[in-house]
């Protein structure tokens, strides 16, 4: 019976519960423009060692820890492409797969500014390794 009046007050002070703004979903469709975007960056092996660092942490979760697409989180809408596999990646630029992995696709979140740019570009580099073994 007292409780209204407790929560009266409180209202009043602080005003009602705010609901958090939704997360942006990721973009579906890859700009034009980002086909035509051309790698910059010469991998080095530190530059390696560092991408594949980065994956382990943020991609092999879902895509495995060798790009086969066989993560730890089985439970994905779409499972993630087999990257062990040269034709998952063909018909994908460098410059596509440097928005995806900034930008994000479907249920993948993006990196955003989280990495720098030459980082993101020896992801691609990385990734595209997975095909070559």
């Amino acid at each position: 019976m007292l409780k209204p009046w407790f929560v009266l007050p409180a209202l009043l002070i602080f005003g009602p519960p705010q609901q958090q703004p939704a997360a942006p979903a990721a973009p579906t469709a890859i700009p034009a423009e980002a086909a035509h975007m051309v790698n910059p960056v010469k991998p080095t092996p530190e530059s390696q060692a560092h991408a594949k660092k980065m994956y382990g942490y943020d991609c092999a979760m879902c895509h495995g820890a060798n790009g086969n697409g066989k993560g730890d989180i089985p439970d994905l809408k779409t499972p993630p492409k087999d990257y062990t596999d040269p034709a998952a990646l063909k018909d994908l630029t460098d410059g596509e797969l440097f928005y995806i992995i900034k930008n994000g696709k479907g249920q993948m979140p993006p990196e955003g500014d989280r990495a720098k740019p030459d980082d993101i570009w020896n992801m691609v580099i990385l990734i595209r390794s997975f095909a070559k073994k």
